[in-house]
């Protein structure tokens, strides 16, 4: 099966829109959908959630753009994206501490308020895709960092973003671009 698209200006490939929808079966775990395929991903320990709140673990239901993408430097993933991936290292991370001027913002390392290093040790950051969830508009403690990112095996709940396999999510790459709106329903 093949993703529909249509060429769009300057040989981008245009996707069609991207949702997500719980599954019925298990709460944590969604489907991602991109024209008439379907993949498998983890949601957020607590779920889709209306209201979103710093912490909660829930996948806010909302509609969130594509800002921007991200990849461990040094690493060999291809670089298939529509959107510029920007290679991290271990002076990368992201301020989720609601009450700093940086919060849900990138920083740089070492930070000293609250935040999350976008090296890991597993592989859920090795590439990953920033929704714009409370960043270009923001709100004190409604919820930082929703990545569409790697998932770890066994599809585990995240802390409430979005995981696909890492092959599924090479897949879905080409398809994302700084703009594209992945809907969470």
């Amino acid at each position: 099966m093949r993703m529909r698209s249509n060429k769009a200006s300057k040989g981008r490939v245009q996707a069609s829109p991207i949702t997500v929808r719980r599954s019925p079966i298990d709460p944590l775990r969604a489907m991602v959908r991109c024209g008439p395929v379907s993949l498998p991903a983890a949601l957020g320990r607590g779920g889709i959630v209306s209201f979103k709140r710093e912490g909660d673990g829930g996948t806010p239901r909302a509609s969130m753009a594509v800002l921007s993408g991200f990849r461990r430097a040094g690493m060999l993933t291809p670089d298939r994206a529509g959107v510029a991936l920007q290679r991290v290292n271990r002076k990368d991370g992201w301020c989720d501490a609601p009450d700093h001027a940086a919060y849900n913002r990138h920083v740089r390392l070492p930070f000293s308020a609250s935040h999350e290093t976008l090296i890991r040790e597993d592989v859920l950051y090795d590439f990953g895709f920033v929704l714009d969830w409370n960043i270009t508009s923001r709100k004190r403690g409604a919820g930082s960092a929703i990545f569409l990112h790697v998932a770890k095996p066994g599809f585990p709940p995240t802390q409430g973003c979005i995981a696909l396999h890492r092959r599924d999510l090479l897949r879905l790459m080409p398809y994302l671009r700084r703009g594209t709106v992945v809907r969470v329903l």
